[in-house]
C-alpha cells in the first residue's frame, strides 16, 4: 500500500466507551486558495498499522495549508509566511487565548473570529507529564485532549467566548503548568495519584480567593457536572528513550510503527515525529 500527499494533523477519535483512541493519516492536495477545501484526500486508518514496518519520505516540496501555495519553507504548524503573518489562524490569542477579542468583533479576520472564537470554549485539566490547565472551543472535546496525549482529562469550566476561558486559564496558572513535557507524556512518565474531582474543588476556592473570582466562579463546573475521560493509545510499550525526527534534515523514516500518541508517529528505537509540526510537507507513505 503506498499513498501521497500533503500531510495534516491527524484525525483521531474515540472508538470506544473504553477510551481507546483511533487514528487516521490525511494527506490532501493543494488547495485553490485561502478557506477551500482540498480538491482529493486521502485517509488511511493508521491502528492497523501498528507493529508493521512502514516508511514515511518526504518529497522535498512543501504547501501552506491555508493558502495552498507552493514555498521553500514554512512558518508555524503549515503555513507560508503571509499566511502566518496575517491568517485568524496563526494571532497570538491561538496561544494566548486570554488576548482574544472576538466577542468584541475585533481580530485578524472578524468573521472567523466569530465562527471559531466567539463560541462557546471550555477550560479543562489534563493529566500527561503532569496536570495541564488548558482551553479549547468546546466542540473539540476530546480531541483536544488527545492531540495533547493527555491520560485524563476532566472539563472544569464552561464559557460563551474564547478570551473568558484565556481568563481563567491565566488565573489557574498559580496551580498548574500550561505545557506538556512531550518527551514524558512518550515515555509514559505521567502524573500518578491525581484526583481530579478534589482539583476541581481546589479550583473553586482558588478562584473565589481572586479579586475577580465573583465574576469567574460561575463558570466553573459544578461537582456533579465533573465527568473524567480516560484515554488509551494504541501504544503496547512505551519508548525508554526519544528522539524528535524532523524530515526537513532526514527526510525518509523507516521503521516499525510501534505506537501512535498524542500527534506523534513513534518508531521502534525511538524516533519520534510530530506530524501536525510537519503540516504541509509533501511525503509519501508506504506500508
Amino acid at each position: 500500500m503506498r499513498a501521497e500527499g500533503i500531510l495534516v494533523k491527524m484525525p483521531v477519535r474515540l472508538a470506544n466507551g473504553d477510551g481507546g483512541i483511533e487514528y487516521t493519516l490525511r494527506l490532501e492536495s493543494a488547495r485553490s486558495g485561502a478557506g477551500s477545501e482540498p480538491d482529493d484526500v486521502t485517509e488511511l486508518g493508521l491502528n492497523r498499522y501498528v507493529g508493521r514496518p512502514v516508511r514515511l519520505e518526504h518529497t522535498g516540496d512543501f504547501t501552506c495549508i491555508r493558502c495552498g501555495r507552493a514555498v521553500d519553507k514554512l512558518f508555524g504548524e503549515g503555513f507560508c509566511y503571509p499566511c502566518f503573518r496575517d491568517a485568524p489562524e496563526a494571532a497570538e490569542c491561538i496561544v494566548k487565548p486570554e488576548l482574544c477579542e472576538a466577542h468584541l468583533g475585533r481580530g485578524r479576520d472578524p468573521a472567523w473570529e466569530e465562527a471559531h472564537h466567539n463560541q462557546p470554549h471550555a477550560v479543562y485539566l489534563a493529566v500527561s507529564s503532569a496536570v495541564k490547565v488548558g482551553v479549547t472551543r468546546l466542540t473539540q472535546i476530546p480531541t483536544r485532549w488527545i492531540d495533547q496525549g493527555a491520560a485524563q482529562a476532566v472539563q472544569i469550566a464552561e464559557v460563551p467566548y474564547r478570551q473568558l476561558a484565556g481568563r481563567i486559564e491565566v488565573a489557574l496558572k498559580d496551580l498548574y503548568t500550561d505545557r506538556t513535557a512531550w518527551q514524558r507524556m512518550l515515555k509514559g512518565q505521567t502524573a500518578e495519584g491525581v484526583d481530579l474531582a478534589a482539583e476541581v474543588m481546589r479550583i473553586r476556592e482558588h478562584i473565589a480567593s481572586l479579586n475577580d473570582g465573583d465574576e469567574l466562579l460561575p463558570y466553573i463546573l459544578e461537582p456533579a457536572r465533573i465527568r473524567e475521560q480516560t484515554l488509551v493509545y494504541p501504544l503496547p510499550a512505551p519508548p525508554e528513550k526519544v528522539k524528535s525526527v524532523n524530515l526537513q534534515k532526514s527526510p525518509v523514516v523507516e521503521s516499525t510503527l510501534a505506537g501512535i500518541r498524542g500527534q506523534y508517529l513513534i518508531f521502534d528505537g525511538g524516533a519520534v515525529l510530530n506530524v501536525r509540526r510537519h503540516s504541509g510537507f509533501h511525503v509519501s507513505f508506504e506500508a
